[in-house]
């Protein structure tokens, strides 16, 4: 008996030992892949996620490499994951990813590795680390599975966490402008332009840029980015007051 048997062995008695001291469902231990696959799936159907992991985890230690093991891990990773146990579920899905490469559900966990850290990303205000995770995880999925059919919902979220993070840096150069610490402010606005240009903090962003350079006295440097501003937002609201600012110095013409 390999030392990989054994450990499975120690795991699912271990996991009985569990289940009997803290008296929930009995594990029937007598049954087929198919039919501990067909309670396992009837079980998270019901949204009884705790006993299912169970089950799950049973197929996969029990039968490691069967037509079903695939399977099983992604659903023990998807109960954690509708337990909001985020990383635990993440954990799991890379397993599945790591084991069997070429299983049909590979997608679907890359998909989900990234949304468990959208789950765990906080407002725009807190630490962002999982934030940026979420970002390259979606960004994996979208290279690496471009035909799938969850392409728009990774898009989607994808979009959301990108705004986040661009929230964040709009909000840290505003503190700054706040305190006239205007050229601290233009570092986080232009980090914003140079890197969240497609998200609503790029308009904020370039006007407060050019209110800050004019703050600072250099009006030719505020005339450059108001013209910018004109040419990229010119049915904003702020479109009259940026032409008002190049008109109350005579640089009118546009950039292009």
């Amino acid at each position: 008996m390999n030392k990989l048997i054994k450990q499975n062995i120690i795991i699912l008695i271990l996991i009985l030992i569990t289940l009997a001291g803290c008296g929930r469902k009995k594990v029937k231990l007598n049954l087929s892949p198919d039919e501990r696959m067909a309670k396992a799936e009837k079980l998270f159907s019901a949204g009884d996620y705790l006993d299912a992991k169970t089950e799950f985890r049973i197929v996969i230690l029990n039968f490691p490499g069967g037509s079903l093991s695939d399977k099983a891990q992604f659903y023990l990773a998807d109960c954690h994951y509708q337990l909001k146990e985020y990383i635990l579920a993440g954990e799991e899905y890379k397993k599945l990813i790591r084991a069997y490469p070429n299983s049909e559900y590979v997608d679907d966990a890359q998909y989900k590795i990234a949304m468990s850290y959208f789950k765990l990303s906080p407002k725009s205000s807190l630490d962002q680390n999982y934030t940026e995770k979420a970002i390259e995880e979606f960004q994996r999925f979208l290279e690496d599975y471009p035909n799938s059919d969850l392409i728009p919902e990774a898009n989607k979220f994808m979009k959301k966490s990108r705004e986040k993070l661009a929230e964040k840096n709009f909000r840290i150069a505003e503190t700054y402008r706040k305190r006239t610490i205007f050229r601290s402010a233009i570092i986080y606005y232009d980090h914003v332009l140079d890197n969240y240009y497609d998200t609503p903090f790029a308009e904020k962003s370039l006007w407060e840029k050019a209110g800050c350079y004019q703050q600072l006295g250099d009006q030719e440097q505020a005339d450059k980015f108001y013209r910018l501003y004109l040419d990229k937002y010119p049915k904003s609201a702020k479109a009259e007051k940026a032409k008002n600012s190049l008109s109350s110095t005579g640089n009118t013409k546009s950039q292009n």
